[in-house]
């Protein structure tokens, strides 16, 4: 089966995330931070955020995993820094309705994200493109649980 130019170009963006990550390392002065792993995998990703005046002014994260997990942080970190928390969640619940094959509005807000939307045609793979995004939805949703670590659910 030969890739389409605009398949090699998908696969190409995401290795780039995975093999130069942007935004991994720790953020010293964090609001809120969580960890949550895919039990299905063992994918494991902390998320650092800091967040002030309701706006996303920077993010981090740590784990390890497979590419498209790793990638998908990167491509998340970038896509949330400068948000509002409401458009953060925002674009975690339209990435999660694009790895699951359904269209959204707003498709150019997600970024580099969207070369993930691929993943739909691997379910078991959805759990570990939305594993940083669930992390980024329970941190700004549940700041009282900062630093709890989680599994992400077979539902999820």
């Amino acid at each position: 089966m030969a890739l389409t130019k605009l398949d090699q170009l998908y696969r190409a963006v995401i290795l780039d995330h995975s093999k130069n990550p942007r935004h991994r390392g720790v953020l010293d002065q964090a609001t809120t931070q969580i960890e949550l792993n895919n039990p299905t995998c063992g994918d494991v990703i902390q998320i650092q955020l800091l967040v002030e005046d309701g706006i996303v002014k920077d993010a981090r994260f740590e784990g390890s995993g497979c590419t498209i997990a790793m990638s998908s942080a990167s491509m998340m970190t970038e896509a949330i820094i400068g948000k509002t928390e409401a458009e953060a969640l925002k674009l975690a619940a339209d990435f999660s309705q694009v790895v699951q094959g359904k269209a959204v509005e707003n498709e150019e807000a997600l970024g580099d994200a969207m070369m993930l939307s691929g993943v739909s045609k691997f379910p078991a793979r959805i759990k570990c493109a939305t594993l940083s995004w669930k992390a980024l939805e329970i941190a700004l949703q549940d700041k009282d649980n900062q630093g709890t670590a989680g599994q992400l659910k077979h539902d999820e």
